[in-house]
């Protein structure tokens, strides 16, 4: 589900041997200190705008602390979920039902990333191939490897994916291995999508989410996210990506291809010959991409992907499990949670927001290559899915927020760690649930800029 209403530009958001070298809101706030590493961001972590704050924006200072009680009761937060942690100490300084797990919206997409990093790690890569049956030269099989990056894009055009590895090149190699074989014509194309088991779409989705545009059907074979303008991040997506995907070989392999008749199947193990193939972008681009403009598609791959890896069967089933074995060994608590998809497009998934602070904390510290995660944060009034946000009384925390945003029905949440005024670096988690609408954000980014202000003398009162 996109994560942003009109008016804004970002969108809600032998295989394997191959491979290798390959809402409710929120809101996580990260103070620095001379014990912590500060994560490198690809945007600028200084602020862009020192407007100083209006007297009716600050927070009010009391004996025991800052408070930002006004803001956490504003009624467009609805249900409202929030947790803010001292990264240096593990102190909680702001916890409203924080260890309780609801849905994430789309904050579940750095779960995905972690997972992500920790199962393929940063430089896994997934390569696409073609085959041909020895015995029937004539006969191609188009087989899926879980890229929704491969592209049908013209050699110099771009799809959303940047650099991705392009339909076209595939067609050369088959039209030279054609002419090295002597095979006249192409005449049979085997579209297999079979490394992805289970249902292609999860039951809790609605299916408005495909039609206009924010996630397609999850099969391991299709070009551009099957969008239908390759170049939008948000476009309509087809009921048959599979088709869609073949279709786009054959106008590219061109002439000896025209007649030749697509079918969906399973490549047979004697078509073992291998004739043309590319290989995608290294993981650790698909992940900024996925974060900064909250890619739906592109999550669901990576969580196929590391199920897989995993030993998974790339179902919507095995997420759960296999996602949960990787966070387990970075030392995380997964007991109670339910992960239902890679994206957070189900209202079934249940992660509570301190998990997202515990998961920070791992991010600022780099550990296991959960520095890519701080790279692709989108950034408070700068970058991604946040370039629009923290405007007006709130654009003092321009720069010093770092955060996933996310958006479902009745939810809005954000995730992510804050860089007060104070010095500190504090991770925060916020969901606003329930009977709320697209004015949760602003009642959110109120509250974190709250946080921003008030710093290590935040309070719950």
């Amino acid at each position: 589900m996109s994560e942003t209403k009109s008016g804004f530009a970002y969108i809600k958001e032998t295989i394997f041997g191959a491979l290798a070298g390959a809402v409710v809101v929120t809101l996580i706030i990260v103070g620095a200190s001379a014990q912590t590493a500060t994560p490198q961001n690809t945007a600028s972590q200084s602020p862009s705008t020192t407007a100083s704050e209006t007297p009716n924006a600050t927070p009010t200072a009391t004996a025991a602390g800052c408070t930002v009680g006004k803001k956490a009761t504003d009624a467009r937060l609805g249900s409202m979920q929030a947790i803010v942690v001292d990264n240096a100490t593990g102190n909680t300084l702001f916890n409203i039902d924080g260890e309780k797990g609801s849905a994430t919206a789309s904050t579940m997409k750095l779960i995905t990333a972690a997972a992500a990093l920790k199962v393929l790690g940063p430089n896994f890569r997934v390569t696409t191939k073609v085959f041909a049956d020895p015995l029937d030269p004539g006969h191609i099989y188009f087989v899926g490897a879980g890229d929704p990056t491969l592209t049908r894009t013209l050699n110099g055009q771009q799809s959303v994916y940047l650099n991705a590895p392009k339909i076209s090149d595939l067609a050369v190699l088959i039209n030279s291995w054609a002419k090295s074989n002597s095979v006249a014509a192409i005449t049979n194309i085997t579209l297999d999508s079979s490394l992805f088991n289970g249902p292609d779409y999860e039951s809790s989705w609605p299916a408005s989410e495909r039609t206009q545009g924010y996630v397609s059907k999850i099969t391991a074979l299709q070009v551009d996210g099957d969008r239908n303008n390759a170049a939008k991040e948000t476009s309509p997506r087809s009921a048959t990506p599979v088709l869609r995907a073949g279709k786009a070989l054959q106008n590219a392999v061109g002439k000896i291809a025209k007649g030749a008749v697509l079918d969906e199947g399973v490549m047979p193990t004697e078509a073992s010959s291998v004739i043309a193939s590319v290989t995608s972008q290294p993981i650790s681009v698909w992940i900024n991409h996925m974060l900064q403009v909250s890619d739906n598609t592109e999550a669901e791959y990576l969580a196929r992907l590391v199920s897989i890896k995993s030993g998974g069967d790339g179902s919507f089933e095995s997420i759960d499990s296999t996602f949960k074995t990787a966070l387990d060994s970075l030392g995380l608590d997964t007991n109670g949670m339910v992960l239902r998809d890679g994206s957070g497009e189900s209202n079934k998934n249940e992660v509570s927001p301190k998990f997202f602070t515990d998961l920070m904390k791992l991010v600022i510290a780099g550990t296991d290559n959960l520095n890519y995660v701080a790279q692709g944060l989108p950034v408070a009034g700068e970058s991604g899915s946040l370039a629009s946000r923290f405007t007006g009384k709130n654009v003092d925390a321009v720069g010093h927020v770092f955060a996933k945003t996310g958006w479902i029905n009745h939810g809005y949440t954000l995730a992510g760690y804050i860089k007060p005024k104070d010095g500190s670096v504090l991770t925060f988690a916020v969901y606003a649930l329930g009977n709320v609408s697209d004015s949760a954000k602003l009642a959110i980014d109120n509250l974190v800029t709250g946080f921003y202000r008030c710093g290590l003398k935040l309070t719950n009162n």
